[in-house]
């Protein structure tokens, strides 16, 4: 099985990043936040779940490792943007989220890309 270990690994960085961003959301944040917080937790940790996939996929090859970084690159940007919105009160901060969901939606793009170039094995 081939894999992308550093893209495992940043896919698992991302997933543990979000599950405190999204405690700290519904436990510490105050209710300015708390939506913020969540949306940027939620958004990393389905991208960082992509990402793992990604990372495993053995037949897809590198254009599945580009969706891959592509995803959780995006998530994090985008997740990083809105906790600094948040609690750094950076409104300017606003203007680099759309980055992270660009790279989101190129990395979904790419995925498909990997799934249609991929030697699926049908069971």
């Amino acid at each position: 099985m081939s894999l992308d270990r550093n893209l495992l690994v940043f896919a698992a960085f991302n997933g543990a990043m979000a599950v405190a961003l999204g405690a700290f959301a519904a436990h510490g944040a105050g209710p300015a936040i708390k939506s913020l917080l969540t949306t940027g937790a939620q958004y990393q940790m389905v991208h960082a779940v992509l990402a793992v996939v990604c990372a495993t996929w053995a037949t897809a090859g590198r254009t599945a490792r580009i969706a891959g970084w592509l995803a959780a690159s995006g998530g994090l940007i985008f997740c990083l943007a809105l906790a600094m919105i948040g609690l750094l009160s950076l409104p300017a901060m606003g203007a680099v989220a759309p980055v992270g969901g660009v790279l989101m939606i190129a990395g979904w793009i790419m995925l498909v890309v990997a799934a249609f170039r991929s030697q699926i094995v049908n069971a």
